[in-house]
């Protein structure tokens, strides 16, 4: 294959990544509001999330500089539109998230 077609498929595998990536950190960010346990949530999905994109990033560039350039370029672009799409979405309102009452 030529460098130009391996240098797009790194990026449409960073763009991939990083919709996981930052789509992931939304839904844990939904789930840890309402979490009785919020900690954990994030924890896990940050151990989980750096993993499969450290991982994803090791095999797309397999020693090549520039298909990881490529690479971290699409995953940027992926961070751009994952924000544009979750900027208006609101988040539960303060009601429906549990505080936790350290009064006896």
């Amino acid at each position: 294959m030529s460098e130009t077609v391996l240098l797009a498929f790194a990026m449409c595998a960073g763009v991939l990544l990083g919709a996981l990536f930052f789509g992931g950190l939304w839904w844990t960010v939904l789930k840890g509001l309402t979490s009785p346990r919020p900690a954990l949530w994030f924890l896990c999905s940050m151990l989980l999330r750096t993993g499969i994109t450290l991982s994803g990033f090791y095999f797309v560039s397999d020693g090549d500089w520039k298909r990881l350039l490529a690479c971290l370029a699409g995953f940027i672009i992926a961070r751009l539109i994952v924000t544009r799409l979750t900027r208006g979405q609101a988040v539960p309102p303060a009601s429906a998230v549990k505080e936790a009452s350290h009064a006896p």
